[in-house]
């Protein structure tokens, strides 16, 4: 369950116009998996949660030796990935870049990429920006075979 708190604050342009709350909480644990059923995978999506117009935050915890079936990309949206569990590998544009804990992956919108985990699986925070109307990923080839 998150939670809630809606306070008066300073004259802030972006803030007031949106009617955003100060700050919200939630837990990754609290959300829906909303993984494909044939993916090793758990994919856990905050950003409606923490009520957020600019921030996409989404937890992705790979099984051990489980890869993305698919890769994907976008138009608009830039993103940060953060190892906090297990280790990997991410597959950019073809290259191929190991991945440790509490490593910080960059990532272009017009990337593409996808993920690979090691032998005791990989557990990543995905951090993204302002979603266009509509959305802008789009999926890409299996970038493994």
């Amino acid at each position: 369950m998150a939670n809630l708190r809606r306070a008066p604050r300073a004259n802030h342009p972006i803030l007031d116009t949106v009617g955003m709350p100060e700050w919200r909480k939630t837990n990754f644990e609290a959300l829906e998996d909303r993984s494909p059923a044939d993916v090793p995978m758990r994919w856990l999506f905050a950003r409606q949660d923490l009520d957020s117009p600019e921030l996409g935050v989404s937890r992705f915890v790979y099984e051990p030796g489980a890869r993305m079936p698919f890769a994907h990309r976008h138009r608009e949206q830039e993103e940060a990935y953060v190892v906090v569990g297990g280790s990997g590998r991410a597959n950019l544009d073809g290259e191929i870049v190991a991945l440790g804990v509490w490593d910080v992956l960059r990532v272009a919108p017009t990337v593409v990429r996808s993920f690979e985990a090691g032998p005791e699986g990989l557990d990543l925070i995905c951090i993204g920006g302002r979603r266009p109307d509509g959305g802008d990923g789009e999926t890409a080839p299996d970038p493994w075979q």
